[in-house]
């Protein structure tokens, strides 16, 4: 496979390289050879606003820009911020990438959402659905703002000649995820849950909706080695996915970490709540074929590093 863009040499900017999937990124990055690695912190450069970002690219310098920040959240942290996770994510994406545009950037690869797909996406989602429909309620905003840099990375190829990529990475997974029930997606919300029932010697676990839905995991490791083949051997704005193409449950889910984190009681499903979209699998032939990635790593296998990962630093930390 032809490599597009090498990134031996290069200096790079990483937004988010400090989050949960920045972790997992940095150390590969490293050793494909990047000369130089800026990860630039909020307290430093608020990317939502134009100037920060123009001294940004001044400051850095970069060939290139992995953007992985993000404002986002569960679907309660979604309910509550609507607005915010909006403007948030759309100001940091468009800023960049014009920024990145004016600063003559040689490879900008934003990592979108899979929340930008609509509600009722046939199974397996397949890029092509993208805009058939209307993203599911609760995180549509978030959805609708990340899929919208989709849109302007493609105009700014055709008119600029401006080298994007855009990923869709299924929901992930993994050591130093976002621990905190206020805003945490699922796994991380119930492996913590159950941990701490167990601990407190409770009965049952209350979960959100009826545990109907599916969903597709991704394990971290996998998704920064998706995202690095991308960077370097994509060669085109079309979206891609990243994904497993593993389907579970949302019941089976709780089950499974049920498993894992030796939680003997009743889970208790609370109705009231909301499920959130009703299924979600990745069709990720395209990864294949256009970069040459598929995921590695087994779900049970990443829940049990995940779970392990939580007992021995998380918890503590």
């Amino acid at each position: 496979m032809q490599q597009i863009f090498d990134p031996k040499g290069k200096r790079f900017v990483v937004t988010g390289g400090a989050g949960f999937v920045g972790k997992a990124l940095l150390p590969r990055l490293e050793a494909l050879g990047a000369s130089d690695i800026v990860v630039p912190r909020s307290k430093d450069y608020d990317l939502t606003h134009a100037e920060a970002c123009r001294q940004l690219y001044a400051d850095a310098k970069p060939d290139c820009v992995l953007h992985l920040a993000a404002r986002v959240g569960g679907i309660g942290a979604n309910r509550e911020h609507p607005g915010l996770f909006f403007h948030a994510n759309m100001a940091m994406g468009l800023h960049l990438i014009e920024e990145g545009r004016k600063a003559k950037l040689k490879r900008f690869v934003q990592v979108g959402t899979i929340c930008a797909y609509p509600k009722y996406t046939p199974v397996p989602f397949k890029e092509e659905e993208l805009w058939n429909g209307y993203p599911e309620e609760t995180n549509a905003p978030y959805g609708v703002a990340k899929k919208a840099l989709l849109v302007m990375l493609q105009a700014y190829r055709e008119e600029y000649g401006f080298d994007g990529v855009y990923l869709l990475p299924v929901n992930l997974y993994g050591p130093h995820d976002n621990f905190d029930l206020e805003s945490s997606h699922v796994i991380p919300a119930l492996i913590r849950k159950m941990l701490e029932a167990k601990s407190r010697g409770d009965s049952t676990v209350t979960l959100w909706g009826d545990g109907s839905p599916s969903r597709e995991f991704l394990y971290v490791d996998d998704a920064a080695e998706g995202i690095l083949a991308a960077t370097q051997f994509m060669s085109d704005s079309e979206p891609v996915n990243l994904g497993t193409h593993h389907e579970i449950t949302i019941r089976d889910l709780a089950e499974t970490i049920r498993k894992h984190t030796g939680f003997s009681g009743e889970i208790i499903w609370d109705t009231s709540k909301p499920n959130g979209q009703p299924r979600r699998c990745l069709d990720t032939s395209r990864a294949k074929e256009r970069f040459g990635w598929q995921a590695g790593v087994s779900f049970d296998e990443g829940l049990r590093r995940t779970v392990e990962w939580w007992l021995s630093e998380g918890a503590s930390a």
